[in-house]
């Protein structure tokens, strides 16, 4: 079965408003043969006719009437599709697919997110909550373009890996609690402690941290979600060990930060496909190294 042409539902629809082949033909700049081609085709592929000669002008038949309807909105649709494209190969719009922790996504990237918007507010950035190791898989598969991964990592065939963040790592502890000005393993190792889930990379760091003085503290709670722990760390239940951004705000008042001794850093990576990307990936990029502190 022939499918029917845009071009000739275009010339269909030139003939209903401007009711003449000859006018259509000059406004679709055609030779008045094709136009009467186009009609000929579509009269034969629906078989009836699609337009009558009435007192000189050519208006659209019943059927005519129903098609010319549908046509219009085909004819627009298929704009927009094409509209829609080209400001995506632009940069202008375009749908961006990002993977993180759960803390970056809750401290740094909506900063990038306020700053695009300013700047390419049509590009839509789809955020999902994902583990280094699982950042790292879906860019390989295609199913990610931009990744905020813990470093080091060794090398991916595909992808760059760019040093993004070294931020220190500091013990967050209720404001209540008597503390020293400078946070030791073995003084934190004595403390209700409530830290990262081993599957992260911040937890092994940790207990590498904690290792160099003695043995590993067994944790009161386990969590992946920092906002959570520092809501628990403000509840005075227990104290904790996360990354603090400059750019991001000041605890809660019932919470204290101090520096760590020996000091800590949580190291992070830009990860995306090697080659060329797309502009609209492009424009995220160009924000989240606006945050760059390395």
């Amino acid at each position: 079965m022939r499918e029917i042409s845009l071009d000739r539902l275009r010339t269909l629809v030139a003939i209903a408003d401007h009711g003449s082949f000859a006018e259509a033909a000059r406004v679709l700049n055609l030779a008045p043969p094709t136009v009467s081609l186009h009609i000929a085709d579509l009269e034969a592929r629906v078989g009836g006719a699609l337009l009558s000669r009435t007192r000189g002008k050519v208006q659209p038949s019943a059927i005519g009437e129903t098609l010319i309807e549908r046509a219009r909105r085909l004819l627009a649709d298929a704009e927009q599709a094409l509209e829609d494209v080209e400001r995506q190969v632009l940069g202008l719009a375009g749908r961006v697919r990002l993977g993180a922790s759960t803390g970056v996504i809750a401290q740094l990237i909506p900063q990038a997110l306020e700053t695009l918007g300013h700047t390419h507010g049509g590009i839509d950035v789809q955020v999902a909550v994902l583990t280094s190791q699982q950042t790292l898989q879906k860019l390989v598969d295609g199913s990610l373009d931009i990744g905020v991964i813990a470093l080091p990592q060794p090398p991916v065939k595909g992808l760059r890996i760019t040093p993004w963040r070294r931020d220190p790592v500091m013990a967050f502890l209720p404001a209540r609690w008597d503390s020293p000005e400078v946070i030791t393993p073995s003084w934190l190792a004595g403390q209700a402690l409530i830290l990262n889930d081993p599957s992260t990379r911040l937890s092994r760091q940790v207990g590498e941290w904690f290792a160099n003085e003695g043995p590993q503290p067994t944790p009161r709670i386990q969590l992946n979600y920092n906002d959570a722990i520092k809501s628990l760390v403000a509840a005075g239940y227990g104290a904790t060990l996360l990354p603090h951004e400059a750019s991001t705000p000041l605890p809660d008042s019932r919470v204290v930060m101090r520096p760590l001794q020996p000091p800590l850093s949580r190291e992070l990576g830009v990860a995306h496909r090697a080659g060329e990307v797309e502009r609209s990936t492009g424009h995220v990029l160009e924000v989240l190294w606006g945050l760059q502190a390395w």
